[in-house]
């Protein structure tokens, strides 16, 4: 047994041991949380513009209710322009372009319709009134519901059709019990294209983000990632020894260029949808109204389609192989001089999105490219010379030669799409 003095200092001590291990804990969670953040911000430093834009875009129609002569006159339904400020505001200008034009035009149609459907319902009596609003109620919102599983009104006008449903069941609804239905659904609208309004200029006018300009760096962007694999592409699978400089500087950085195409796979939603809020957008830079968008999504579509190639052809980066025999050492060059051909075009195309020119030597590149691609066809072709071990030796290298021929169809459609890019 401890004397009592003792034990209410070993009892202190380990109190004291909990709560700085407590402390550090804290301390450890808020350094982490403090460089996540650090982090955050200097990957785009836009998002802490549009924290700052969204506080400003509330201040503004917070007034509403901090100045009386402003309350008097929207009175409680003031509240509803801090409301479509916080679920209007993206941090696109086409997006919330696009959320704010659906937002009015949903509640300014759904408002007209619950205003209409009161005024029926009131000439069918006391009895038959909420028989009207509640099988009005019903059928437009199934149809309206309904017409969000089709694809086109998903992509762009799906919030609309969602505040439509809202709008009109909220109008047609208090109609019922409220006085006046005309006069609060004014106010609340004038309130909702202020905010919505607000947010706009706001978003337009402060630093804007372009969804527009985002999927044009994109689009440049994935084009050089294919042509920074396809740059040491054929030193590295064909082991052989390349004088290029930039194949010497990618096995310097780590082989870095061996994973600049991963992202590449999962960038099929974000091109949907930047150019979807793109199409929203007015004419900004050097961008112009119709500015063809679907053009960017077929070039991604073509982009994706190589680095899902490049993802296999990457398989083969450490095949063992022996080059030993006349015939791999034959494709091995051809390869090598195709994806050296195909890194120049690729960069050549990506310059030309960048600079919103046609490519003046991406010609010469293509029917380079075009010679090279036959000349590895006609080595193909005589495979069945081979015997059969030799065969079994030829087939990585075949196969990756196969995937060249194919990521070279697939850069010559691109080449064609970009002539119809405005210059």
């Amino acid at each position: 047994m401890f004397p009592s003095n003792e034990k209410k200092n070993m009892f202190l001590a380990r109190g004291w041991k909990s709560l700085g291990s407590f402390v550090m804990k804290v301390k450890e969670k808020c350094v982490g949380t403090a460089k996540n953040v650090k982090k955050m911000a200097k990957d785009d430093p836009r998002r802490i513009i549009h924290s700052l834009k969204v506080a400003l875009a509330l201040t503004l129609v917070s007034l509403f209710y901090y100045i009386r002569p402003l309350y008097a006159g929207f009175g409680v339904s003031g509240m509803w322009a801090v409301l479509t400020v916080v679920v209007v505001f993206e941090f696109s200008v086409g997006a919330t372009i696009s959320k704010g034009l659906n937002r009015g035009f949903a509640t300014l149609t759904a408002g007209a319709l619950g205003v209409g459907a009161q005024h029926l319902a009131i000439l069918c009596g006391k009895k038959g009134e909420p028989v009207v609003l509640g099988f009005l109620v019903f059928l437009l919102a199934a149809m309206s519901t309904f017409t969000r599983f089709f694809p086109g009104i998903k992509k762009r006008y799906d919030y609309g059709v969602l505040i439509f449903v809202l709008t009109f069941s909220l109008v047609a609804v208090s109609g019922y019990r409220v006085d006046m239905i005309l006069d609060l659904a004014s106010q609340r609208f004038s309130t909702i294209l202020i905010g919505g309004a607000t947010c706009m200029i706001v978003s337009i006018f402060i630093c804007p983000v372009w969804a527009g300009e985002d999927l044009h760096n994109l689009t440049a962007k994935n084009i050089k990632k294919l042509a920074s694999f396809l740059e040491g592409f054929g030193g590295e699978c064909f082991k052989l020894v390349d004088n290029d400089l930039s194949t010497k500087d990618s096995k310097r950085n780590g082989k870095s260029f061996l994973q600049s195409h991963k992202s590449i796979l999962a960038s099929k939603n974000t091109e949907e949808s930047l150019a979807n809020f793109a199409r929203w957008e007015p004419c900004h830079g050097r961008f112009r109204l119709h500015h063809p968008w679907k053009l960017y999504l077929k070039i991604g579509a073509l982009t994706r389609q190589c680095a899902y190639q490049i993802e296999t052809l990457s398989g083969y980066i450490n095949c063992d192989v022996k080059a030993t025999l006349e015939f791999p050492r034959r494709i091995k060059e051809s390869c090598i001089r195709m994806s050296l051909e195909l890194s120049k075009t690729l960069r050549t195309l990506a310059s030309s999105i960048e600079t919103m020119t046609h490519p003046k030597k991406g010609g010469i590149h293509i029917e380079s490219l075009k010679d090279a691609a036959r000349e590895l066809k006609s080595i193909l072709s005589t495979m069945s010379l081979c015997s059969s071990n030799d065969l079994l030796e030829l087939v990585p290298d075949a196969t990756a030669a196969s995937i060249l021929v194919n990521i070279t169809d697939s850069v010559e459609k691109m080449s064609e799409l970009f002539k119809s890019l405005p210059s």
